[in-house]
């Protein structure tokens, strides 16, 4: 049907809003886009709450977002699936937490650690609070908490708020000895993504472990309150790591063999390093000094990854998604080609393809590695790298899906101007992918998987870091014959999970598989 590639174009963290001052997409120089946005069919999709799996309300996100598109389904998963095991009892009837609450009540420590907030995207503070009030119930009587600051997916400065909520909620437990041992932030503590810096790793297991980071201070609020001195700016997904110190200047908290160590996080690219550090006997990422993996019962929320299915223990056994696209296509021999840089690596590949880095066959990956700065610093990212691999393999592919970071990761700063600069350098590119199609007899659907960079101010003028719940755009870049030939279908509420059925039909497929959403297209 088309001589060249169906490139699909994920501009990552790209939503859809009226101009304001915190409107990095509408403010940005982007001619390329406000004219296909204007000349070419589109139409806007729902990328958030039950449309991608979600509970209602619920922001969208990168790893629900990219499953949703490569699936072309709304699979429950994320909070709404964790919220449901909770909810039947699941996660309590689960061996792992019999066995790390009879570590517990052998004489080991039971340990929590994850991301400390309610956005509810990673983790969500009331689970923690949930399985500690069970822990207690069940005799448990030292519970220490290793809490990994947010401030991505709240407001940036907000976690006073959850070491108050926390430290009300123990109150109730007057007989059992309850302490957040140690804490830092997410960019530099424990939760890196995509093996990116396994120096955030080292920093996380230093101080949970070793009970070793460059600061130690008696209180959580005495930690923040001084690191806020030092910097007021500073947002707490950047604080510096610390350890709690008794009268003594020892740790409170540190874990020893015989602990039980529970990972709170349901989301799994923030997750799997961590519990590489704690499982895996060969390990080549940092030292661990004496520990061994046989010493701490590591469990996970759920499985962060299901082609080496890490780690063996886990609360909530995790969702399998069939028929994706990217197998739906290999099995009718489409050659694919998936592109990203590190930091949205695994959402192109691992998730796209439905929890899995198995490649159909046909099907190749690239990836190109980031910068470790601070995203700000770099808002261009490796925007033109991407595209730079996207035309020089273009012609080798008959489906081509790239994902470009800067809105999300640029926007996760909040610094408009910089999320300007990221949004101008896609542009530029899209420019670029866009002359090569047209040469190629190809098309390109642009569309973004959440929102985040329309949105960095909130209601108060505030700068604002998470995701938001607004539409996303989704443009035909189609200057071939066939431009004329199809149309869009009227739906009540098109979503990513239309995507992958209008992928398969532009590729001349008019049959796929019955769990996929309608396509957004037909044929005239």
């Amino acid at each position: 049907m088309y001589n060249g590639p169906i490139v699909l174009a994920i501009l990552d963290g790209v939503g859809l809003a009226q101009d304001a001052p915190g409107n990095a997409v509408s403010r940005a120089r982007t001619p390329f886009l406000g004219r296909v946005a204007k000349n070419y069919l589109h139409v806007a999709l729902n990328a958030s709450g039950e449309a991608v799996g979600l509970i209602d309300g619920q922001m969208g996100n990168s790893e629900v977002g990219h499953n949703t598109i490569g699936s072309g389904q709304k699979i429950k998963q994320g909070l709404a699936r964790i919220n449901e095991a909770f909810d039947s009892g699941e996660v309590f009837r689960s061996e792992s937490w019999k066995m790390a609450i009879s570590r517990a009540l052998d004489g080991g420590t039971l340990h929590f650690a994850g991301i400390f907030s309610d956005g509810g995207v990673h983790s969500h503070i009331e689970h923690l609070e949930q399985m500690i009030a069970e822990a207690c119930a069940e005799g448990v009587k030292k519970i220490r908490v290793h809490a990994v600051f947010d401030g991505r997916d709240v407001a940036p400065q907000s976690e006073p708020m959850y070491i108050r909520r926390f430290d009300e909620f123990v109150k109730k437990y007057k007989d059992v000895d309850i302490r957040i041992a140690s804490g830092g932030g997410r960019m530099v503590c424990i939760a890196d993504r995509y093996e990116n810096d396994w120096n955030v790793v080292k920093s996380g297991f230093d101080m949970m472990v070793k009970g070793e980071a460059k600061y130690y201070f008696k209180t959580p609020e005495e930690a923040i309150s001084i690191l806020r001195r030092f910097d007021p700016n500073v947002q707490d997904q950047n604080l510096t790591p610390f350890v709690i110190v008794d009268e003594n200047e020892e740790p409170v908290g540190r874990i020893l063999p015989g602990d039980s160590l529970i990972y709170f996080d349901f989301r799994a690219d923030r997750a799997i390093e961590i519990a590489m550090a704690f499982t895996y006997w060969d390990f080549p990422y940092f030292d661990r000094g004496d520990y061994r993996p046989d010493q701490v019962y590591f469990v996970g929320m759920t499985e962060y990854n299901s082609d080496t299915h890490v780690p063996e223990h886990r609360l909530v056994q995790p969702i399998e998604i069939e028929e994706t696209l990217n197998q739906y296509l290999g099995k009718r021999e489409i050659p694919e080609l998936a592109v990203s840089e590190t930091v949205k690596f695994g959402h192109i590949t691992y998730y796209f393809n439905g929890n899995s880095y198995e490649k159909a066959p046909g099907e190749e990956f690239v990836e190109i590695e980031s910068d470790t700065q601070e995203f700000d610093t770099r808002p261009w990212m490796k925007t033109a790298e991407i595209t730079d691999v996207v035309i020089d393999k273009m012609p080798e592919f008959k489906f081509v899906r790239l994902n470009y970071p800067g809105g999300d990761m640029v926007g996760h700063t909040a610094n408009i101007g910089a999320t300007m600069i990221a949004m101008e350098a896609i542009d530029l590119s899209l420019a670029r992918i866009a002359e090569e199609v047209d040469k190629l007899g190809g098309m390109m659907i642009i569309v973004a998987d959440h929102g985040n960079a329309e949105e960095l101010l909130d209601s108060n003028g505030a700068p604002k870091t998470s995701h938001t719940l607004n539409l996303v755009p989704c443009i035909f870049y189609d200057n071939t014959e066939n431009r004329d030939k199809y149309e869009l279908v009227k739906m009540k509420e098109p979503g990513l999970s239309n995507l992958a059925a209008t992928i398969a039909m532009l590729l001349g497929f008019d049959y796929y598989p019955e769990a996929w959403e309608r396509s957004l297209i037909r044929f005239k």
